[in-house]
């Protein structure tokens, strides 16, 4: 017989989350009370403690942080269970990470191709930069992520996927709109560029190194929208992706700057938990990812 139940790890893994009974109890849709007393009977049937107690704080001590990956794939496969007795084909529900790119230009489709495949599951997608999805990764609050710029922490698998390339670019009217100049041209121009984590930040730091001493950054933008309003309004020159500038170039709003002397170019990547179970709707979005390229 088991020595606990599935609703007893369900409080194991809210409260991991968490650090905090309270909110884990809340997010259940349970009593603190109820919460609490779920916990200690699940150490006390397990005869281990899986959190280290500091005053109303909980951290997980060793078994607890060996225990929380594995607790989290039994989860798993239980939704997957419950799935398929309820002849859902979809499988579980899924969390996906995206940077901004990604999420804004790339996601949206793939979701709508992964629900016309799969009609049921509900699907989350939540958008930060490279630095931010990662670490969400890590603590297992998304399934899996779709991100732009490098990843090398050893606890994640990196997925090779597909290309993208930053373009440059400026108001129509810019004395540089449409032309191709050398690098040293555009260190004259002060530059809009994303916030530092960002993997188009990180791209575009790596291209501009040899000439960083003299590039000049007038502003960090998180948005894209933002940047290209900002470098809508005149005497400015951004670099994001060419995803995001494909309408703008064709209709004329903003202009590209070809600079055939830096490289521009970078590869996104799918990015797991290599400690998290992949269910079957991870593997199947997996799939079609690659497909699609």
């Amino acid at each position: 017989m088991l020595r606990f139940s599935l609703r007893q790890l369900e409080v194991f893994v809210g409260i991991a989350r968490t650090e905090n009974v309270s909110i884990a109890a809340g997010r259940l849709g349970m009593s603190q009370s109820a919460a609490s007393t779920s916990l200690s009977e699940f150490e006390r049937r397990s005869g281990c403690a899986v959190f280290d107690r500091s005053g109303k704080r909980l951290a997980l001590n060793e078994i607890g942080r060996a225990l929380l990956p594995r607790a989290i794939e039994m989860l798993d496969r239980g939704e997957e269970i419950d799935a398929l007795l309820a002849g859902r084909d979809g499988g579980a529900a899924l969390k996906i990470g995206a940077t901004v790119t990604i999420g804004d230009y790339l996601a949206p489709a793939l979701i709508s191709r992964y629900r016309t495949d799969y009609r049921s599951g509900s699907i989350i997608l939540e958008v930060g930069n490279t630095d931010q999805i990662t670490e969400r990764l890590i603590d297992f609050d998304i399934d899996l992520a779709l991100i732009e710029g490098e990843c090398t922490d050893p606890l994640l698998d990196v997925v090779d996927w597909r290309s993208d390339e930053l373009a440059i670019f400026c108001a129509p009217d810019h004395p540089l709109a449409g032309g191709t100049w050398p690098i040293d041209r555009l260190l004259d121009t002060a530059w809009v560029v994303r916030e530092r984590g960002s993997g188009t930040r990180r791209t575009l730091d790596r291209a501009m190194k040899p000439h960083s001493r003299n590039w000049r950054i007038e502003i960090e933008l998180e948005h894209f929208e933002a940047i290209k309003r900002y470098v809508s309004l005149g005497g400015v020159v951004g670099c994001i992706s060419r995803l995001a500038l494909e309408d703008d170039f064709a209709t004329g709003r903003l202009a590209q700057i070809r600079v055939p002397d830096i490289d521009l170019g970078r590869r996104f990547s799918i990015v797991l938990n290599r400690r998290k179970y992949r269910t079957t709707a991870i593997e199947a979005f997996i799939r079609l990812c690659v497909e699609a390229v």
